[in-house]
């Protein structure tokens, strides 16, 4: 964490409507990104399309955090070629291939670290809870339902089917199932097929509910409350 902190600039701006400006802008971005996969279908340019959107979140991800110029370049660079990558694919009649997905995942899996960099860091400097940190929980919450719907996605292209239905592993049904899998409600009408599959599976609804009832449930409660200093009177208690 220390190591990674050092890829953010040192002293964020202290304007605190910029920071909530700035995750709510990151979160809108997510839930878009969100919609169109669970929308759209398998198509050239819907994959252009969702690529693009995560792209986009990647590089938010990393402008909410307040990435240093050189990080935030670097991550732009990651992001057009993946988008790039995404394209070629797709005008080559690739659609959702793995290559594709695990470009898509790698764009997921970079901006949750940054996010939640950014979050601790304002937490440490604001000694309470914002609404710029429920928002970066959030945020994160939501890029994990679709990291695993990536992992699911390419599990179905590099092995055996995913599921056990008859039913393709889209990236929509991927997302369905990630999101029914990760809150737990389980409808039951798409399963994994394979041992790791429902390993995966259960990993992702056990790291979903412990997420809920410990970070955003403690996050959410202590909304606005500010940190008492150490040495404080009601640190040291009555005497």
């Amino acid at each position: 964490m220390r190591i990674a902190a050092h890829l953010l600039n040192e002293a964020p701006p202290e304007t605190e409507a910029e920071r909530r400006a700035r995750y709510g802008l990151l979160l809108v971005a997510i839930l878009a990104a969100f919609a169109f996969q669970g929308i759209a279908n398998p198509g050239r340019w819907e994959q252009i399309v969702i690529t693009a959107l995560l792209a986009t979140t990647l590089v938010l991800a990393f402008w909410a955090a307040y990435a240093r110029p050189l990080v935030m370049r670097v991550t732009i660079v990651v992001a057009v070629i993946v988008v790039a990558f995404s394209t070629v694919e797709a005008l080559n009649g690739h659609v959702a291939d793995a290559g594709t997905r695990i470009a898509n995942a790698l764009l997921v899996v970079l901006a949750p670290p940054a996010v939640l960099i950014g979050v601790v860091r304002t937490l440490r400097a604001r000694k309470r809870v914002t609404l710029e940190a429920v928002f970066g929980v959030l945020c994160i919450y939501i890029l994990i339902g679709m990291f695993f719907a990536f992992m699911y996605g390419t599990m179905d292209r590099v092995g055996h089917a995913f599921f056990t239905q008859n039913v393709q592993a889209t990236v929509a049904n991927c997302l369905y199932f990630s999101f029914t899998t990760l809150t737990t409600v389980g409808y039951g009408d798409l399963t994994a097929a394979t041992n790791l599959g429902h390993t995966l599976s259960v990993s992702e609804a056990l790291i979903g509910q412990i997420y809920l009832v410990t970070i955003v449930s403690v996050i959410v409660a202590n909304l606005g409350r500010t940190r008492a200093a150490a040495g404080s009177p009601a640190d040291r208690g009555a005497t």
